[in-house]
């Protein structure tokens, strides 16, 4: 019979009924990550998330060219080709033309001309890590010109470099998404473990403010909050704002879920014998029974960020969000709202590609995680 039971972070082995054999013991966590490691959808999300937050690190080294520079002679550039010779990588640069029979402004490649594209080039400055000022990108043209910078995704109605700006744009969204994740994290894990240990009153009283939010439709309360903000915020504040908007909404889902959690705990043994030996409710709240639900608020969480940054993508795309000068992927989209736009620079619509990509890959890691942590898989 075994005679011990060993609950650390690291493999143990416990003695047997024969003193010469030992058992190995995996703890819960490293049985976690084994079976996350097999589900393969799930690791191929998490890799793609840590690569899109890498992408949030170095946004302003990976950028091309100065998101915000308007230049109305290269408006609405399709994207350019990169041509690899001998000499290294190149693109022509675009020239500007009417078309005689249309009478549409056209820009056409001049096939006579060769810019170098260059890795670690010098362009605009900023602060790596907002800490070193710099001014060495990923890769750029040799010269640096305004006319003969990179579009690799084209540019928009106002000549600014696409690319740049949807690089731009992912780090604004996905930091918002993570910050309106930690405030409703917060507010689910503090709610949700009250409600399921106190019940009675305290329950009843929570769970009505849960069901109000919840039965109020979406978007008009996105209105209703965003007509709040003042017309008169910096781009930071509205920032903030957006944050706390999406936060207040969205931790009603971690709440009910740490509530019912907390309350299928609270008469077991160990809880009883806390409560024995004079424990307050809260430390057993928040030292013996919400650790217990740690994997599964870790899957929740990993699970509520895409309904984050959709959220945010929703509100900047309606207006009722961030505005320009700000740089998100809702503001980007918003230039693609009309079907004459879509049809004539369909390019305008890249910036959808990587939120679909962030929700998907954050949807495949939250799913791995929440079968890696059920016990019972």
């Amino acid at each position: 019979m075994l005679q011990a039971v060993v609950a650390t972070g690291t493999a143990e082995t416990l003695p047997a009924g024969d003193p010469g054999e030992r058992l190995p013991v995996a703890s819960h966590w490293k049985l976690v990550r084994r079976r996350f490691l097999r589900h393969r959808l799930a690791l191929a999300g998490g890799i793609t998330v840590a690569l899109l937050y890498a992408v949030v690190i170095f946004a302003d080294f990976l950028a091309a060219s100065d998101p915000q520079t308007i230049n109305a002679a290269h408006a609405l550039v399709p994207p350019q080709r990169i041509h690899l010779s001998s000499a290294g990588l190149y693109v022509h640069p675009v020239v500007r033309s009417r078309n005689p029979d249309t009478l549409v402004i056209e820009f056409v490649p001049d096939p006579a001309v060769r810019v170098p594209v260059v890795f670690f080039a010098q362009g605009y400055p900023y602060r790596l890590f907002g800490l070193f000022p710099t001014d060495r990108h990923l890769f750029g043209t040799a010269d640096a010109k305004a006319e003969n910078t990179v579009f690799l995704l084209g540019t928009d109605f106002l000549g600014r470099d696409l690319y740049s700006r949807t690089v731009l744009a992912i780090r604004t969204s996905l930091t918002i998404g993570l910050l309106a994740v930690l405030v409703s994290l917060v507010l689910g894990v503090v709610f949700g473990g009250l409600s399921g240990y106190y019940g009675g009153r305290v329950d009843a009283v929570i769970q009505r403010i849960i069901e109000i939010l919840r039965a109020i439709p979406t978007i008009p309360l996105w209105m209703a909050l965003a007509v709040a903000i003042p017309a008169g915020w910096g781009v930071t504040g509205v920032y903030l704002a957006i944050t706390v908007i999406i936060s207040l909404i969205g931790w009603t889902d971690l709440g009910r879920e740490i509530r019912g959690r907390v309350m299928s705990l609270r008469h077991e043994d160990f809880v009883l014998a806390a409560e024995l030996c004079g424990a307050r409710p809260r430390r057993i709240i928040f030292i013996h029974l919400l650790p217990l639900c740690t994997s599964h608020i870790i899957a929740a969480t990993t699970l509520a960020l895409p309904a984050m940054i959709v959220s945010e993508t929703a509100l900047s795309f309606l207006g009722l969000g961030l505005r320009p000068p700000a740089i998100s992927l809702g503001v980007l989209l918003s230039a693609a709202q009309s079907i004459q736009s879509i049809a004539l620079y369909p390019w305008l619509l890249w910036p959808a590609f990587p939120t679909a990509l962030a929700i998907l890959a954050f949807n495949f890691m939250g799913d791995g995680l929440r079968d890696a942590a059920d016990p019972h898989a």
